[in-house]
């Protein structure tokens, strides 16, 4: 529960971040734990996810574009965009979650944040950016 509470803080700091056109730095961080009061386990994973998705963003959005057929980053609800950096960024650079349990939490995310339409969609695009990346056997999602 603490790694789903922390991609929760995680999409919403990235969705700020994406909506203002800024950086994850200390004063972003400081501003929104203001309000929350996470233990360090939850504080420690939310940053990690933040700053690994910023730093890799532009790797992360090339495999979400070369997943999404039709789709660019702009036509996307904001908040699927932003489950789906968040999750690409954990299948790509977190060898020590399983993509299985990242497609998962971010159909989650995407169910409870987004549209009626967001789960399915999130699982779609996340399906093939594991496959591409060769993280997952695609019959293990299905």
């Amino acid at each position: 529960m603490k790694r789903r509470k922390a991609r929760e803080y995680a999409l919403q700091l990235l969705f700020q971040l994406d909506i203002r056109k800024e950086k994850p730095g200390a004063m972003i961080f400081k501003r929104f734990w203001a309000d929350q009061e996470p233990d360090e386990d939850v504080r420690s994973f939310t940053e990690e996810i933040v700053k690994g998705t910023h730093k890799h963003s532009r790797t992360i959005d090339e495999k979400i574009l070369a997943s999404a057929k039709n789709w660019t980053l702009e036509r996307m609800a904001t908040v699927d965009r932003n489950v789906l950096r968040l999750a690409t960024y954990e299948i790509l650079y977190r060898m020590d979650i399983p993509p299985s349990v990242t497609i998962n939490e971010a159909i989650e995310l995407a169910k409870k944040y987004g549209t009626d339409e967001s789960g399915g969609f999130v699982n779609g695009i996340l399906d093939s950016v594991a496959r591409l990346a060769g993280k997952v056997d695609a019959k293990a999602l299905r």
